[in-house]
């Protein structure tokens, strides 16, 4: 589906029909930028954009969507200043400018509420992940066992020049089907895939009962079961342990945005949620088909993998106003708002139609992305939510206490612990 157009109308939640009883219910999260997905959402009356660097304001958003029994957030980060183009700067004062790191968000806002899982964007191509892998470590104990991550690479050359360790070449999106784009895409998801091992790896270096913490006999940790971990690939050579102990999931979850073949072989081989971008139910099943053919290829057919649909969405009571709000931001934008993802304007239960439909296609859950935060935030947790409730196809109170147990993951057990038995 275009921005253009729209399902036809559903029936209300009370006349919705059930659920099919071998449906699973679905998962929900939703993806945090600034004002929202739409660039001229800053300036709706309910944006709140002197607000954008406080605390208070991503507070607020993460808890709205606790309300709404969301399984998840994920918040966005990058290592450059936002743009409307994929390569340099654009140099516009007219949209939202800088934000705050992802991960520092999350440890804030993980006192502030008990259950919903707390995401960060954090990008492996310049950063080392040994630092990253304790800072996600110490999110899952700020936060009881909620902590996860979206892991992201940068071909970009301006992003490049904040480290100075490395060059690439300069290229349009345009090119990005061409072999020297492609080659230099696929090592950067190969680091990626990597830095997602070195990831694993660290949070394992220490077993669960490892702390000893005995006053009486004066040992805190029992040296034995910590463990170098002894990496060394292309990309990275770490030696480990970590100086965290291992986090209270054991393994946080992973999760990768994926658009294309390169991406859909991350998911694969490394993730545990992938999210796309289809904009059919045919494509959606195409695009899952590919990503478990990836994890057959990984050997990981066995492990339970979510391939989660991205969409940008306007809900409103009835469709006409939410196109008429759509219309209203892309005037003060210039142009038609367009997105990697389908973008939807239409009711909470034209949106459930949908989703339905397309998890009938072999999605596991959503990531929605609020085009404008203040209006379709409430819209999803307070409009959708219960719409989706009605049919059966979405909890009613959270059933889990970690991440890992909202999305049906069991916890792992430590590879170099088996190791030693």
């Amino acid at each position: 589906m275009s921005s253009s157009a729209s399902p036809e109308p559903a029936s209300s939640p009370s006349s919705a029909p059930s659920a099919s009883a071998a449906r699973p219910p679905l998962h929900l999260a939703v993806a945090l930028d600034g004002a929202g997905w739409h660039p001229a959402a800053w300036r709706e009356p309910d944006a709140r954009p002197g607000e954008l660097f406080d605390a208070a304001y991503w507070a607020d958003a993460v808890t709205e969507a606790e309300r709404g029994l969301l399984d998840f957030v994920t918040i966005e980060d990058s290592l450059g200043l936002q743009s409307t183009g994929y390569g340099d700067p654009d140099e516009r004062t007219d949209q939202v400018r800088g934000r705050l790191d992802a991960v520092l968000i999350a440890s804030r806002v993980a006192p502030l509420t008990s259950h919903i899982g707390l995401v960060p964007t954090l990008i492996a191509t310049h950063t080392e992940p040994f630092h990253l892998s304790k800072a996600i470590a110490t999110l899952d104990y700020v936060s009881g066992g909620r902590a996860g991550l979206r892991i992201q690479i940068s071909a970009r050359q301006h992003e490049a020049a904040h480290f100075g360790r490395r060059e690439f070449p300069p290229f349009r999106i345009e090119e990005y089907d061409q072999p020297h784009v492609q080659d230099l895409v696929t090592d950067l998801f190969d680091e990626a895939a990597d830095y997602v091992e070195v990831l694993r790896r660290l949070w394992d270096s220490w077993e669960d009962d490892a702390e000893i913490r005995d006053v009486a006999t004066g040992r805190f940790v029992d040296r034995d079961k910590l463990h170098y971990i002894d990496f060394q690939g292309r990309h990275f050579g770490v030696k480990g342990p970590s100086i965290t102990p291992r986090p209270p999931q054991g393994q946080p979850p992973v999760t990768a945005l994926a658009h294309a073949t390169v991406p859909y072989r991350l998911v694969g081989r490394a993730a545990d949620i992938g999210y796309v971008t289809p904009h059919d139910a045919g494509q959606a099943a195409a695009i899952v088909a590919e990503i478990r053919a990836e994890q057959r290829a990984a050997g990981r057919e066995a492990e339970p993998v979510h391939v989660f649909g991205d969409l940008v969405v306007f809900l409103d009571a009835d469709r006409a106003a939410a196109e008429a709000r759509r219309d209203r931001l892309d005037a003060l934008l210039d142009q038609p708002y367009t997105s990697d993802a389908t973008v939807f304007a239409g009711t909470p239960a034209e949106l459930a139609d949908l989703l339905l439909e397309w998890q009938d296609a072999g999605l596991t859950g959503y990531r929605l992305r609020p085009a404008a935060l203040g209006h379709d935030l409430p819209a999803i947790t307070r409009g959708l939510v219960p719409e989706l409730q009605a049919r059966g196809a979405f909890r009613r109170e959270y059933e889990a206490d970690t991440l890992r147990g909202l999305l049906g993951l069991a916890r792992p057990a430590n590879r170099y612990a088996t190791t030693s038995a």
